[in-house]
C-alpha cells in the first residue's frame, strides 16, 4: 500500500479530484494548510503598512492506494496541478504496512 500526499495551490484542488475521479480514486482526505519552500513569503502592503506573509494558502491531499494504483495516481495529479509557476507544490509517497477498516475489520486492499 502507499500513501500519497500531495501539497497543491487551492485553485488546482477541483482539477485534481477530477484527474483523480477519472482513474476511479474513490476516497481522499483534503486538508487547508498554510507552508512555503522555495517562493518562501512575499510581502503585501494595506492600509499604507507593509506586511511579510511567511506562509503561503495550500491544499494537502492525502490519498491511500494499491501498490498498482501509485504511478497512474502520481501521474493524475502531476498533470492536473502543473501550471509551470513557483510553489506548484510536492508529492511525498510513503509505504504503509497494514490498513484496517475499522468498521468490518477489512485489511489492505480490501479496505481502501
Amino acid at each position: 500500500m502507499k500513501l500519497i500526499t500531495t501539497i497543491i495551490q487551492p485553485s488546482k484542488l477541483d482539477q485534481v479530484q477530477d484527474a483523480l475521479s477519472e482513474i476511479g480514486i474513490q476516497g481522499m482526505t483534503i486538508t487547508e494548510v498554510k507552508g512555503f519552500g522555495r517562493q518562501y513569503g512575499h510581502t503585501e502592503q494595506e492600509l499604507s503598512q507593509m506586511s511579510r506573509i511567511d506562509f503561503r494558502p495550500k491544499i494537502k491531499v492525502e490519498i491511500l492506494v494499491s501498490n498498482y494504483q501509485a504511478d497512474e495516481v502520481i501521474n493524475a495529479i502531476l498533470n492536473a496541478s502543473y501550471s509551470g509557476q513557483v510553489g506548484d507544490g510536492k508529492i511525498y509517497v510513503a509505504n504503509i504496512e497494514q490498513v484496517i477498516r475499522t468498521r468490518t475489520g477489512e485489511t489492505d486492499d480490501e479496505a481502501v
